[in-house]
């Protein structure tokens, strides 16, 4: 793997566990696709930095299971502005 993609992917992993960004988040912070975050963080950080991917893989499971829920509240506030 080229060096400057290790190091892309520790500082994806380092903002999301600073920030407890979302995968969405991450991608518009680095300017590439979602897919490329969740590879980066998944996959690629394992072999280099099993701990950090672990860290970051908490962050992102928080995350995915409460998106019904920030969804649900964006849709509210949706139809709140709405008159």
């Amino acid at each position: 793997m080229k060096d400057y993609i290790e190091e892309r992917a520790v500082e994806i992993a380092n903002y999301i566990i600073e920030t407890k960004a979302t995968v969405r988040q991450a991608a518009n912070k680095f300017g590439i696709s979602k897919s490329t975050v969740h590879k980066d963080v998944t996959e690629r950080l394992s072999q280099t930095n099993p701990g950090l991917a672990r860290e970051a893989r908490k962050v992102l499971e928080v995350n995915k299971s409460e998106r019904h829920i920030r969804g649900g509240l964006a849709t509210r506030e949706k139809y709140l502005h709405q008159h």
